[in-house]
C-alpha cells in the first residue's frame, strides 16, 4: 500500500507528462472545495491537488482540514495557476488521519517564534522549522562526511562520567540514591556515594574531550559527536542545558594545525549545506531579511544570510593573539565611549560575547581566530606556552568567533608534558589520583596533540540565521523547561 509513494520534492522535480503517482502528506490549505495544498516535509513547497467538483460528498470534503493527512493518487498535469508548473489531478483521495480544525493550534497564518516554542511538538510542520531542521540534518551529515574523508575514527564517549573536563562544576548529577534525605552518609554528613549505582559520584558529561584524547593517542585522529550537558543557570538566547558537540582530537598536531583543521572544517560543512539545501537557505534568508526590517538600522546585519555564508567560504579567517585583541578593544571608540556593558579592564580579563562580536562584526568584519589566551582563564589541560613574560603566562588555546553569535569553536593544543600537567592540576585543585587514566597517556608514549569543540547548535544558528538557540534544536532544555 505505502511503498508506491513518491515524495513531493522528487515529484516537483519531474516534468508533467500525465504520469500516475501516489503522494501522502498533510494538508496545508484547502480552497474552494477544489484545491488542496499538500506537504510531506521533504520540501517547503506543496503539491497542489485538484479535486474534481462533485466527485466527493460534502461530509468527506469537510474532513479535509489543515493538518489532516491524506493519501492521494492521481495524474500529473501542467498547471494553469501561476507559480507552479504542475498539479496533481486526484483520481482517489483517502483520509489517513483527521485533524480537528478548531482545535489544531497552527492555523495557516504567520506565528511568532515565541508562540511556536510553546508548541514545539508541532512546530516542525511550519516552513521555518522545516527549513531549519533539514539544514541541521545536512550539517550533521557533512560533519561525518568531512571526518570520514580525512580518515578519522568516530568514537562514542560516555554520557555518564565521573570527571569534569571543564573544571566548571556546573554538572547534572546521576544517582539512584533516594532523594528524601535517607541516602547513606559519611561521618562528616556528606553523601556516601559508595552505596550508589556506580560506587562513586557521577554526572552527565560536559565534554567527551578527555576520553577522546585516549582514542587519539591510539588511532591518531578521532572525533566525537554527541550530547553534552551544562547545569548553568543561563536563561539567554545563546545557552542550552543540553546541546550537541563535535570534538575532534588529533595526535601529532600543534596549535596551528588545529586552527587550520577547524577553519577547513567550518568551511566544508557550510559549503555542503549551500550546495544541498539552497532552497531552504534562500527561504531562511528571506525570513531573516523581513525580521531585520523591524530592527533599527544599527542593529541590522550588513550582509544577507547567503551573502554572509559565501563571504565566510571565500575569505581566510583573521588570526590574532588574545594580547593583540585586548589592545584593539582597549583602543576602540566603542570602549572610549563606554558602549561596552562589560568594561575592558586589561590583559587577563575573560572576553564577553559583546567583545567577541565587536572584533568580528565591527573591527575585522569576518570570522576571527583568537589564540594564546592567559592561562588563568583557561582549562588545566591546555599547553603552557614557553618564554612568556612574567605574570603573563599564556596557553596554546584558540577560539573561533563568528558574526552574530560570538564563540563557535573552542580548542587548544593539549599539555603533553606530564610534569607541567600535574603541576597545573595541583594549582587548580584537580584530583590527580582520580585522573590516573588520563595521565597514563602522558606516561606511555606521550605526543604533541590538539583538539577543539564545536557547539553544533551555534553552528546551526550561524548557517540558518536563527537568532535564538532554542529554535535550532528539536526540544530545547533550558532552566525551568523540560517539556516534550
Amino acid at each position: 500500500m505505502f511503498n508506491k509513494r513518491i515524495k513531493v520534492k522528487e515529484l516537483l522535480a519531474m516534468e508533467p507528462q500525465g504520469q500516475e503517482v501516489t503522494v501522502m502528506g498533510w494538508v496545508r490549505t484547502f480552497r474552494n472545495n477544489q484545491f488542496i495544498a499538500l506537504n510531506d516535509g521533504s520540501t517547503n513547497n506543496n503539491i497542489q491537488v485538484v479535486v474534481e467538483l462533485g466527485s466527493y460528498d460534502d461530509e468527506f470534503l469537510k474532513r479535509i482540514t489543515t493538518s489532516a493527512s491524506l493519501k492521494v493518487t492521481g495524474t500529473i498535469i501542467p498547471s494553469l495557476g501561476k507559480g507552479q508548473k504542475m498539479d496533481l489531478k486526484a483520481t482517489s483521495i483517502e483520509i489517513l488521519g483527521d485533524s480537528d480544525a478548531e482545535k489544531y493550534p497552527l492555523q495557516p497564518k504567520k506565528h511568532s517564534l515565541e508562540f511556536l516554542r510553546e508548541k514545539a511538538h508541532l512546530r516542525f510542520r511550519t516552513n521555518t522549522f522545516g527549513s531549519v531542521f533539514r539544514v541541521r540534518h545536512a550539517l550533521a551529515f557533512a560533519i561525518h562526511k568531512f571526518f570520514n574523508e580525512k580518515g578519522f575514527v568516530y568514537m562514542h564517549t560516555p554520557i555518564i562520567t565521573a570527571s569534569d573536563a571543564e573544571g566548571a562544576g556546573e554538572m547534572f548529577r546521576v544517582t539512584t540514591l533516594p532523594l528524601d534525605g535517607t541516602a547513606p552518609k559519611n561521618e562528616d554528613g556528606t553523601i556516601n556515594f559508595k552505596e550508589d549505582f556506580f560506587g562513586r559520584s557521577t554526572n552527565l558529561t560536559v565534554s567527551g574531550q578527555l576520553e577522546g584524547e585516549l582514542g587519539a593517542t591510539a588511532f591518531g585522529d578521532i572525533y566525537t559527536f554527541g550530547p553534552t550537558f551544562r547545569a548553568e543557570n543561563s536563561n539567554t538566547a545563546r545557552h542550552l542545558a543540553e546541546f550537541w558537540m563535535i570534538e575532534p582530537e588529533m595526535a601529532f598536531y600543534d596549535l596551528e594545525d588545529n586552527m587550520n583543521l577547524a577553519e577547513e572544517f567550518i568551511k566544508y560543512i557550510i559549503k555542503y549545506a549551500m550546495e544541498n539545501n539552497r532552497e531552504d537557505l534562500e527561504f531562511l534568508a528571506q525570513r531573516l531579511a523581513e525580521e531585520e526590517k523591524q530592527l533599527p538600522q544599527d542593529k541590522r546585519s550588513e550582509m544577507g544570510l547567503i551573502e554572509k555564508l559565501e563571504f565566510v567560504l571565500n575569505n581566510n579567517f583573521e588570526r590574532l593573539t588574545y594580547t593583540d585583541a585586548i589592545q584593539i578593544l582597549k583602543d576602540s571608540n566603542h570602549n572610549k565611549k563606554k558602549k561596552f556593558q562589560y568594561e575592558i579592564t586589561g590583559w587577563g580579563m575573560d572576553l564577553q560575547s559583546e567583545h567577541e562580536r565587536y572584533l568580528v562584526e565591527k573591527h575585522f568584519k569576518k570570522p576571527v581566530i583568537l589564540y594564546n589566551y592567559p592561562a588563568a582563564i583557561k582549562a588545566f589541560y591546555m599547553r603552557q606556552n614557553d618564554g612568556c613574560a612574567e605574570g603573563q603566562q599564556t596557553v596554546a588555546a584558540m577560539d573561533i568567533l563568528a558574526p552574530g553569535i560570538g564563540e563557535i569553536v573552542g580548542g587548544s593544543q593539549r599539555e603533553e608534558r606530564l610534569d607541567k600537567l600535574e603541576a597545573r592540576m595541583k594549582e587548580m585543585h584537580i584530583p590527580i589520583e582520580e585522573m590516573w587514566w588520563y595521565l597514563d597517556t602522558r606516561r606511555f608514549g606521550t605526543v604533541p596533540h590538539a583538539g577543539f569543540g564545536l557547539g553544533f547548535e551555534r553552528m546551526v544558528q550561524f548557517v540558518t540565521g536563527m537568532t535564538n538557540i532554542r529554535d535550532v534544536i528539536a526540544f530545547p532544555r533550558t532552566p525551568g523547561s523540560a517539556e516534550f
